[in-house]
């Protein structure tokens, strides 16, 4: 029973991260390159 309700949490704390990579992927933020060097605080 302790393990099916672990499962649950994971589940939904990994559906909640992908919705928020969607989201940000969706405005235009990224975590890896957007090849927007302009505004890229990684650049030299």
């Amino acid at each position: 029973m302790g393990t099916a309700i672990v499962l649950i949490i994971l589940t939904v704390i990994v559906a909640l991260i992908i919705k928020s990579m969607i989201k940000n992927k969706l405005n235009g933020k990224s975590l890896s390159c957007g090849g927007d060097c302009k505004n890229c605080r990684g650049c030299h």
